[in-house]
């Protein structure tokens, strides 16, 4: 998958012959009625929906239930669930939840008054849409997505994470089904087990916990290792400084190997750090200011076909043979701040959305179009910042803004020139076609087939408002500096790491050092030649592929870091360095036909083809980083405000947790000068 935002014409068309009709159809469905379940309690729903009194969504019988041909997926009007002849071809099958039926729930906020907050892990029962049973989850605070937290720079903050989760264990039913290659549907689009038999490892697993805040700058022993999980009638007590600028930062559950499963259940919470600069620029606050949370889920189905409400993570494996490498998950289902396609009720005004991809695996490559013409809306969206901070000036976004698993944008809507009209946000291009390998795409920026419900959420408009004085600055953070290669200094540390997938393995992450390549067979298992953009041949060796290998990385507070990530994969993996904001400098494409997948290694050099891009929406401070299929991409920052045992990883969870997470250990100055002079003694 390239990265870039190309091909936006291909994509505009593709959707407006969408509007036009071209696709639509009617899809296999039977819903379970069911009375409202135990709910969590506090979400404020907007956008006029009706509403219980607890603030949760009940059936709502007087919602529009009209069939649009702009979403394949939607209900026809007045009829029941749609007959086995109604099934168009080459598309999947999924229950019929009507889109834009719920309205958008923001979580409540949490603006500490003092030193010490406390939040609970608690187990509720919620409705994820209003035609679903309630769903079992895992939250923070009993609500999915978990409060927004919201403090000051340099407001420091002791949490007590408590957990309460009353399961024995996660409520999750795991699958994994053979698909071969070019099999329509994929299962990956379709509720239900496709046959597949429970996992009776993942559904083993137990409520132990630990809460990573990620992005935050902050010392390892506050950071949420891994290892360190919390048992019910435990506490995890941590202190965040919060010693940074104006960010988008996110909370959520890190425990080792099954994090899949438990960010799954729901535990996933927003965190914005605000300061001084950002408080100068008088940008839409409070109603206009949404957290837009974004995940998907699949369901089980009972012996009828009908949703049950559980959550069920399916994934699909192409090989009959063993061992089965499976892709990561993708749903079918999209939820904003834990709603199914939800909507919401805009005044024709400027509007803050602060966006995270909270996904396991799916890449979301997204645009708001208009309902009545199927065409972008152009010239209404800004972004204005990355995973953690500001950017130096708002970038215009016409073609599609593009966020992995893990990434952040803080973005402006103008809905002023839309009065009257409904516009959403869809999902243009999937990244997953109907058939592995992941990440191929069937034409540039031409929506697939493996998309056959590209919805995320609706925007109502209303006709008239107040007027809104608002304009973007054209400066947002005059602070902002753009490290460039000729900015770094002689002296930085530079870390290899190299990504690749198949081969009868799951997903690996390589650390490498360059050799000689006299000191090495050529070709053998682990070693890897590139030649860059200057014609210069450099060989690498593998020092480490799994998570309990040797340390190798140790960084030291306060100093550069240059980091090259190598892709030798049909896959992208968004790669997180935990304490370290950096910048991207460089992203190219490679040739990588010369690597083996069974070999392990190169049997001719990894070819540089062409310069990337760094979309301008890229060019801030980030804390995750999206290596495409066959990119060379390189970063630069500095470990500053802690120091201890730290992780890296891909942020897509399925890979994660099969071993793509090693260690990085952040000395104080002082103290790395004598672990390299004890290192080189005797």
């Amino acid at each position: 998958m390239r990265t870039s935002r190309r091909g936006f014409w291909g994509v505009a068309a593709g959707l407006a012959a969408v509007a036009a009709g071209v696709g639509g159809g009617k899809l296999v469905a039977a819903i379970r009625r069911a009375t409202p379940g135990t709910l969590g309690s506090g979400d404020v729903p907007r956008g006029g929906a009706a509403h219980d009194p607890s603030g949760h969504m009940g059936d709502l019988p007087g919602a529009d239930h009209a069939y649009d041909p702009l979403h394949p997926g939607s209900s026809p009007a007045g009829h029941g669930p749609a007959t086995a002849a109604d099934i168009p071809q080459g598309r999947g099958i999924t229950a019929t939840l009507t889109p834009f039926v719920d309205a958008l729930r923001v979580p409540p906020v949490i603006r500490p008054q003092g030193p010490r907050l406390t939040i609970e892990l608690r187990s509720v029962n919620r409705r994820l849409h209003a035609q679903l049973p309630p769903t079992r989850l895992w939250t923070y605070g009993g609500h999915f997505p978990g409060p927004t937290i919201e403090v000051r720079r340099g407001q420091r903050l002791e949490v007590a994470w408590r957990n309460v989760i009353d399961d024995k264990r996660v409520p999750v039913t795991a699958v994994e089904v053979y698909a071969p290659v070019g099999a329509e549907p994929n299962p990956y689009v379709v509720p239900g087990r496709s046959g597949g038999t429970p996992r009776a490892d993942v559904a083993a697993i137990p409520p132990w916990l630990v809460v990573h805040l990620h992005g935050a700058v902050t010392g390892a022993g506050q950071d949420g290792w891994s290892e360190n999980g919390q048992f019910p009638g435990e506490t995890q007590i941590v202190e965040y400084l919060n010693h940074q600028p104006a960010s988008t930062l996110w909370y959520h559950d890190h425990s080792m190997h099954v994090s899949t499963w438990t960010l799954f259940a729901g535990l996933i919470g927003m965190y914005l750090i605000r300061d001084d600069e950002e408080d100068r620029l008088g940008l839409p606050h409070g109603d206009r200011e949404i957290p837009l949370v974004i995940t998907d889920r699949n369901f089980e189905v009972d012996a009828d076909g009908r949703l049950t409400g559980r959550l069920l993570h399916k994934v699909t494996y192409a090989d009959a043979a063993p061992p089965h490498i499976t892709a990561g998950f993708r749903g079918p289902y999209t939820l904003v701040n834990g709603t199914i396609w939800p909507h919401l009720d805009v005044a024709p005004a400027w509007y803050r959305f602060r966006m995270l991809n909270a996904c396991n695996t799916r890449t979301y490559h997204m645009m708001i179009i208009d309902e009545k013409t199927g065409r972008p809306v152009k010239g209404a969206v800004r972004q204005i910042g990355t995973d953690a901070g500001l950017l130096p000036a708002p970038v215009t976004v016409d073609s599609p803004l593009i966020l992995s698993p893990g990434e952040r944008a803080d973005i402006l809507v103008d809905f002023s020139g839309s009065g009257g009209r409904r516009l959403r946000l869809v999902n243009v291009l999937d990244d997953n076609p109907p058939a592995p390998p992941i990440s191929r795409e069937s034409a540039p920026g031409v929506p697939t087939a493996g998309l056959p419900y590209p919805q995320i959420m609706q925007f109502r408009v209303a006709a008239k408002g107040k007027a809104d004085p608002f304009t973007p600055p054209p400066v947002l953070s005059a602070s902002f500096t753009r490290l460039t290669y000729g900015a770094l200094p002689t002296d930085r540390y530079h870390r290899i790491v190299a990504t690749k997938v198949l081969g009868g393995r799951h997903a690996e992450m390589w650390e490498m050092e360059e050799v000689d390549a006299a000191s090495v067979k050529i070709p053998s298992d682990g070693v890897v030649q590139l030649r860059g953009p200057d014609g210069r041949l450099r060989t690498f060796k593998r020092i480490s592929r799994n998570p309990d290998d040797t340390v190798n990385f140790y960084g030291e507070l306060g100093k550069c870091e240059q980091w090259t990530f190598i892709n030798a994969a049909t896959a992208l993996h968004p790669m997180h360095i935990h304490l370290m904001r950096f910048q991207i400098l460089s992203r190219d494409i490679y040739d990588v036909s010369g690597f083996d997948m069974k070999l392990c290694g190169t049997t001719r050099p990894l070819e540089f083809k062409e310069t990337g891009v760094v979309e301008e929406g890229e060019k801030g401070w980030k804390d995750v980083v999206r290596l495409g299929d066959a990119e060379v991409v390189e970063i630069a920052g500095t470990f500053v405000g802690g120091t201890g045992r730290y992780a890296y990883h891909c942020h897509l969870l399925e890979h994660q947790d099969v071993g793509m997470m090693r260690p990085i250990i952040v000395f104080p100055p002082g103290i790395a000068a004598l672990r390299l002079a004890h290192q080189h003694t005797g």
